[in-house]
């Protein structure tokens, strides 16, 4: 690996880190505070048609998150070793699916506010998406 190659993409491995670091933290957190996420999302859906989902969905959703992140992580190792941004790439699909989850249930919850925060981390993986793209390269 050539420090060239790595300036080279820099913006996505820089993007590929965030997201890392963003999807394995949220999705620990609603491991390691389950009982406390289920409660408020049964609040926050009660009068969706969703309430009765919501245990289902919050493990989707968590492991819809680590493994974005982890896979974010693998991205980066797997750049450094074999010089390609694939990995990363999937990592950034995978985070797109998340957040268009995400912000289909703040939807549904009529919770506009928090749809509208997902935006940015959106534009995120959709730029991610694109810095790493094998399909775009020549």
């Amino acid at each position: 690996m050539h420090l060239d190659d790595v300036l080279k993409n820099l913006p996505a491995l820089l993007a590929a880190l965030f997201v890392a670091i963003l999807f394995i933290q949220s999705g620990l957190d609603k491991v390691i505070d389950w009982k406390g996420n289920l409660g408020w999302l049964n609040g926050h859906f009660s009068k969706s048609f969703l309430a009765p989902t919501v245990p289902v969905l919050l493990a989707t959703i968590t492991v819809m998150e680590i493994a974005t992140g982890i896979t974010a992580l693998a991205g980066i190792v797997y750049f450094l070793i074999a010089g390609s941004t694939s990995v990363i790439f999937w990592a950034g699909v995978l985070g797109a699916l998340s957040i268009t989850a995400l912000f289909f249930g703040q939807r549904i919850a009529k919770d506009y506010t928090g749809a509208a925060v997902l935006v940015p981390y959106f534009i995120l993986v959709l730029m991610l998406i694109w810095l790493s793209s094998p399909f775009a390269r020549s």
